[in-house]
């Protein structure tokens, strides 16, 4: 082994020693442990529009049962103004008002609290246009450069934890709902929801969230 070798090697151990040293000064990282109870109190206060367990009974409300911790976690703080009192990311007044009201503490606590209950499921309605929703959702629109909805919220609609919601058994006329918020800047928290909602007209919109409703 030369020289160089040598003394590439002990920098690289006395960089990892140091990491570790670092590491073991700054003690082991909390995990936070949500608390179901205090989220299901919580909870309480969105039975009017959500429901008791987050299973919305109007189809203009979503259901937020069985959705990701970490995505609904994510949509209290984006309906929050920005640090420097910048608008929020979800233009919505009743829904600027809750999380207003909501700890940080207190977001994760209620995320969680849906994340474990059972959401019911909603069902296509429309037999003429579930081919259309079909392929949309599966296969994109290849013309129109819009990828697979599958591709990021999985072929049953169950989404990625972390990483992208939960759709299926959604309620059609709130999806269609959010496809034109993205398209019409009143939801800015996904610019790749924003772009590929930019480029769907509103009969692909209607079709593919009639779709999602009946995945399973």
């Amino acid at each position: 082994m030369n020289k160089l070798t040598t003394l590439k090697l002990s920098s690289l151990f006395a960089a990892l020693m140091f990491s570790m040293s670092v590491a073991q000064a700054a003690g082991p990282v909390e995990v936070f442990k949500p608390d179901l109870a205090k989220g299901k109190e919580i909870m309480q206060q969105c039975v009017a529009c959500h429901g008791a367990d987050g299973n919305a009974s109007a189809p203009i409300y979503p259901k937020i049962a069985g959705q990701h911790a970490e995505y609904l976690y994510k949509q209290l703080v984006n309906f929050k103004p920005g640090k420097d009192g910048e608008k929020p990311l979800r233009d919505n007044a009743i829904m600027a008002g809750f999380a207003a009201a909501l700890s940080d503490e207190d977001m994760k606590n209620v995320s969680a609290y849906l994340q474990a209950q059972k959401q019911t499921l909603s069902s296509a309605k429309n037999k003429d246009t579930l081919a259309l929703g079909e392929k949309i959702y599966r296969g994109g629109i290849a013309d129109k450069k819009i990828p697979a909805c599958a591709g990021c919220h999985s072929p049953n609609g169950a989404g990625i934890p972390a990483q992208y919601p939960r759709l299926g058994g959604q309620h059609a006329q709130y999806t269609e709902s959010q496809l034109i918020a993205f398209r019409d800047g009143v939801r800015n928290n996904s610019e790749q929801m924003t772009v590929i909602a930019n480029k769907m007209s509103d009969k692909e919109m209607k079709a593919v969230s009639d779709y999602i409703a009946g995945l399973r």
